[in-house]
């Protein structure tokens, strides 16, 4: 299994985001920038599970923090997850994580997740814990500094 970053509009899986089944209405240009990209889990050429990871000053509350908010590495924003194949999702957050430790040194690596359960049970079983629950999100952490 490997991690590979789209960095670059015209990466070829750049359309993936097409399956994005949580935030589909958010532009391609707004996920990969300076500030931003999309992580995939793959097996050899197989895509395996996708995601979308903002970099912040802060932890957003909603949507529009993703886009005003001052961009720096201090804070690793998962904005959506999808997975093709069962485990896979839980799979690539722990890559994801485990990639931003190794890299970076972050105060933080949250969601910005829908206030439903089925995103709650997700991120619970998978080691996160509540942060902060805001007007229309959830902010679920898998790690910090504070």
């Amino acid at each position: 299994m490997a991690l590979h970053h789209i960095r670059d509009l015209k990466d070829p899986l750049a359309g993936i985001i097409k399956d994005d089944p949580v935030r589909p209405h958010i532009p391609i240009e707004q996920r990969i920038n300076d500030a931003a990209e999309i992580l995939l889990l793959q097996e050899g050429e197989e895509v395996l599970a996708a995601m979308c990871l903002q970099w912040l000053s802060e932890v957003p509350e909603n949507e529009q923090d993703l886009i005003s908010m001052n961009k720096a590495k201090d804070v690793a924003v998962f904005y959506t997850i999808w997975s093709y194949k069962p485990g896979a999702g839980a799979q690539l957050i722990q890559e994801a994580a485990k990639w931003i430790h190794d890299e970076y040194s972050v105060k933080s690596i949250v969601t910005l997740s829908p206030q439903t359960e089925m995103a709650r049970k997700f991120h619970l079983k998978n080691g996160a814990r509540v942060r902060r629950e805001n007007l229309t999100s959830v902010n679920y952490e898998y790690y910090s500094k504070e």
